[in-house]
């Protein structure tokens, strides 16, 4: 098959581009259009840059001789528009034996412990499944106890459950990784085949939305069933089972787990244990740590939901062409870098979404965004946030008792070096901080962005009308933002504002917090995807700092469970 890339039709033939598509790929291979055989179309985007809006696609074609492609590559050798289309499928590196005498464990069943466990199941290894949540329809029930009776259940949210935190968002199926095996590929057709849209295969920013993803969700549970996996939920690793050997080097020998129903503990005999936490697993982390896993601080970011009108952002994207039906809802990525050094940029933009409660500890706020398949909400929002450093997080022993529980050796540590915990401290300060200022009752503080950029608290709301549950409190998010992020983005809103128009208008809504943006450390691990230095432990997905959203996690997923799988072939 040959590739044919960046096709652009005027809007009005995208309903229906077939013959369209014909001709311009014939003209583009200098062949008449009978030479054609089958033409399939990869990707679709849109082209907003210019007043006449345009559709650009990513065609695959054979030739109605197929015999004769190699020679007409041949003669496009170097052609960036022109080339073989790439071997997408997916290559097992192997079966499991007949007998196994152990099988491996994945902790988490986000996306990246999903797809981990189900390349696993796929290749005869049986895996096991730990989830320390619910089941996801429970899940869903319980996470809608927050959002309409301020009930948080810990352990069943927007974080914690079947389906990770990705569950409760756009179902945002894109991403900016290298990828050169095509594991995305994979990634999105066993999403379709368990029920997603087909049309996440050819979108270049393609999402499934929150309750299409539950059904989808529950699929891929029962194929990894059917294949032979274990899924446990509401089961939380509280320990590690760690032995050296002759030469001192730490091997993991398996689990010590919580029944969260009864409250009963358990070991688990485990050689190859996938941790798949998320990045809200925070007192996994500090057992990980304790334990003696190697990990560090690593950045992220922190900062505000912002909420617009949906019709403003269709017309300043798709002007005269906005409510066209293909478009749909638009949406943005802006990014702005500050006179103070840091960056300023928008993040998991919901275009017809809401602003959601995604605590998962009492006495905090946080916040995400989430859309459904259809985008038809009345706001947009998007993540409005900063990047911090390392050497933004807090050093002193009093604030990692207070809010980790003990100082974990912070004080011993040199004045360089940052405590692999101490972004975990950071966003608990944040989010108290967000819960007192909203009213201690989990309503999340807002402000105007006009009252923001004057420097004043909000006393009313505008126009745009929140879309947070169970509720909000205007007032002053600088009693919750370090200064430095103040700053950035009272800098950056303005900037925004000309590239986007309305953008900082008066009565669009900031609410805070937002400070899960990626996890706050990285669990280091080799080439071999094994932790640096407790051999078995296979650190995985978003929570470790190796991925960020649905599609990344769930390439991490592949590729840890293969290495799983080499491990156990190679012994």
């Amino acid at each position: 098959m040959i590739r044919l890339s960046e096709i652009k039709l005027p809007l009005s033939a995208a309903a229906d581009p077939e013959a369209a598509l014909r001709a311009a790929a014939a003209q583009m291979l200098g062949v008449p259009p009978v030479a054609l055989g089958a033409l399939q179309i990869f990707k679709r985007s849109f082209d907003a840059r210019k007043a006449e809006l345009h559709a650009v696609y990513i065609v695959d074609v054979t030739l109605a001789d197929p015999a004769q492609e190699p020679a007409l590559l041949a003669r496009y050798t170097g052609h960036p528009r022109i080339q073989a289309t790439p071997d997408m499928q997916w290559q097992s590196p192997g079966r499991a034996p007949a007998e196994l005498a152990l099988r491996p464990v994945v902790v988490g069943f986000g996306p990246c412990g999903i797809f981990a466990a189900l390349v696993l199941a796929q290749m005869g290894f049986r895996p096991l499944v730990l989830e320390r949540g619910k089941r996801v329809r429970e899940r869903t029930r319980d996470t809608w106890d927050l959002w309409r009776r301020r009930q948080l259940h810990p352990e069943s949210n927007v974080q914690f459950g079947e389906g990770g935190a990705g569950t409760f968002s756009d179902g945002k199926l894109y991403s900016q990784i290298k990828d050169p095996r095509h594991l995305g590929r994979k990634v999105m057709q066993e999403l379709v085949q368990a029920g997603a849209p087909p049309e996440i295969l050819t979108e270049a920013h393609p999402h499934i939305g929150t309750f299409k993803l539950v059904k989808v969700v529950e699929n891929l549970r029962a194929q990894i069933l059917a294949l032979g996996g274990e899924l446990r939920f509401q089961q939380r690793v509280t320990d590690l089972l760690i032995d050296p050997d002759a030469r001192g080097q730490r091997h993991l020998r398996g689990l010590r787990v919580q029944d969260q129903a009864s409250g009963e503990s358990y070991e688990l005999r485990a050689d190859h244990v996938v941790l798949a936490l998320g990045h809200s697993a925070r007192d996994t982390f500090a057992m990980l740590h304790a334990r003696g896993v190697h990990m560090q601080a690593k950045p992220f970011s922190i900062g505000v939901r912002i909420e617009h009108p949906q019709s403003l952002i269709d017309r300043a994207r798709w002007g005269r062409h906005a409510g066209h039906p293909l478009l749909g809802a638009a949406s943005y990525k802006l990014v702005h870098h500050a006179h103070n050094g840091r960056t300023a940029y928008s993040f998991c933009m919901c275009p017809g979404g809401t602003v959601v409660a995604a605590t998962s500890e009492p006495g905090r706020v946080v916040t995400n965004g989430m859309s459904q398949y259809s985008r038809n909400e009345r706001n947009a929002n998007a993540g409005m946030v900063v990047g911090i450093e390392p050497r933004d997080y807090p050093r002193d022993a009093q604030a990692f008792a207070a809010l980790l529980g003990g100082t974990y050796g912070v004080e011993a540590l040199p004045a360089a070096q940052t405590h692999p915990l101490a972004g975990i401290v950071l966003q608990r300060a944040l989010e108290g901080r967000a819960y007192v200022l909203g009213g201690s009752n989990y309503n999340a503080p807002v402000q105007l962005v006009g009252d923001f950029l004057a420097g004043r608290a909000s006393q009313a709301l505008g126009s745009v009308l929140p879309s947070y549950r169970p509720g909000v409190t205007p007032g002053d998010l600088r009693e919750v933002l370090p200064d430095y992020a103040v700053a950035a983005l009272r800098e950056a809103l303005p900037a925004f504002g000309r590239k986007i128009a309305g953008f900082d208008r008066h009565d669009a809504v900031l609410t805070g917090v937002e400070t899960r943006t990626s996890s706050p450390l990285r669990i280091e691990r080799g080439a071999d995807f094994q932790s640096l230095n407790t051999q078995g432990l296979y650190p995985a997905g978003e929570g470790a700092g190796y991925a960020g959203g649905i599609l990344s996690a769930g390439v991490d997923g592949i590729k840890v469970g293969e290495a799983v799988a080499r491990s156990i072939l190679a012994a």
